[in-house]
C-alpha cells in the first residue's frame, strides 16, 4: 500500500507543479502582450516625432545642417 500512496503523492506533487506553471505561464502572456503594445505605441510615437521634426526642418529659411563659418 505504500507503493500506491507514493505514488499517488507524487500526481499530486505533479499536478499542484503543473498548475501554478499554467498560472506562470498565462501571467508571463499578459506581461508579454502588455509590452508590445507599449512598443508599438512608442515605435509609432517616435515615427510622429520624427515626421514634426521633419516638418520643422523644413520649415527653417537657410540650409539646414551647414557647418558654421569658423569651422
Amino acid at each position: 500500500m505504500s507503493e500506491v500512496s507514493a505514488l499517488s503523492e507524487r500526481i499530486d506533487a505533479l499536478e499542484i507543479r503543473l498548475t501554478y506553471q499554467d498560472e506562470t505561464i498565462e501571467v508571463l502572456n499578459l506581461t508579454i502582450t502588455a509590452q508590445w503594445t507599449e512598443i508599438d505605441r512608442l515605435t509609432r510615437q517616435i515615427a510622429e516625432l520624427k515626421e514634426r521634426l521633419r516638418e520643422a526642418e523644413n520649415r527653417v529659411p537657410g540650409p539646414a545642417n551647414e557647418r558654421p563659418p569658423h569651422y
